[in-house]
């Protein structure tokens, strides 16, 4: 994602205002001010969702406190034919809506997703699901769209996780058509059905669509049996959640 500039309001020509100390530095309210603005952006950027799902204000703000869902209502995430890793009758379901392009995302696929699958899913209490939300550009939508071609061939999650480790700069050409069709080749899938699938942009309007519907309902976030988590938070908020809906 791109960097946060902060903004410093400059007093206007003429008037007369409070004057900084002489050796007041200015720069010192650069990070904070960067920090409280980011903040303030992924806020709107959430409630926006919750709103348009329907929810009150108040609702819609409760969801961001500590990037964990604080609201008693449930969100009943559609998730149709998407692909899933576990045992489909599993009594938790963790969906995470993803762009392949976002570092967060990445951030999440390095330092979560591989407990979540080691601790919960191989021992059958967890269903994980991946669901599109393509929104930082064209190689957003070829990737997700390269990945559902792999799935064609029972390869998605194998691809899934090759376009986690080539990461690139957002819509820098890592992600390009050319380098897609390669990461496929380096798989081992058939090629020539593979390219066909992706030239064709014959998912590029489910990718809309399923990134569409993650905004109605609050994301980028995971959605715990329906529980809203906001953003990369550490393995053990996540372990919490799940051990929370495991004992209920």
């Amino acid at each position: 994602m791109n960097d946060i500039e902060p903004i410093l309001t400059s007093l206007p020509s003429g008037s007369s205002g409070p004057s900084a100390p002489p050796s007041f530095d200015k720069t010192k309210l650069l990070i904070p001010g960067a920090i409280i603005l980011a903040g303030l952006l992924v806020s709107t950027s959430i409630l926006y969702g919750r709103l348009s799902a329907g929810l009150p204000d108040q609702q819609a703000g409760q969801a961001l406190v500590g990037g964990l869902a604080e609201r008693e209502d449930i969100v009943e995430v559609r998730t149709d034919d998407a692909p899933f890793i576990g045992d489909k009758g599993a009594p938790v379901k963790v969906v995470e809506f993803g762009d392949y392009q976002c570092p967060f995302c990445e951030r999440y696929f390095q330092n979560v997703k591989p407990s979540v699958i080691s601790e919960y899913v191989d021992s059958g209490k967890v269903k994980f699901v991946w669901m599109d939300y393509a929104f930082l550009g064209q190689e957003s939508q070829w990737s997700a769209q390269a990945a559902r071609c792999a799935g064609e061939q029972d390869r998605f999650w194998q691809y899934h996780d090759y376009l986690y480790d080539h990461q690139g700069a957002e819509n820098s050409g890592a992600f390009s058509i050319a380098n897609l069709k390669k990461f496929a080749q380096a798989l081992g899938l058939d090629t020539a059905n593979f390219n066909s699938c992706l030239d064709s942009g014959k998912y590029a309007s489910a990718v809309t669509r399923e990134t569409q519907y993650g905004s109605s309902i609050g994301t980028p976030a995971t959605f715990i049996n329906g529980r809203l988590v906001v953003g990369a938070v550490p393995y053990a908020n996540i372990k919490s959640i799940i051990d929370a809906e495991l004992n209920k």
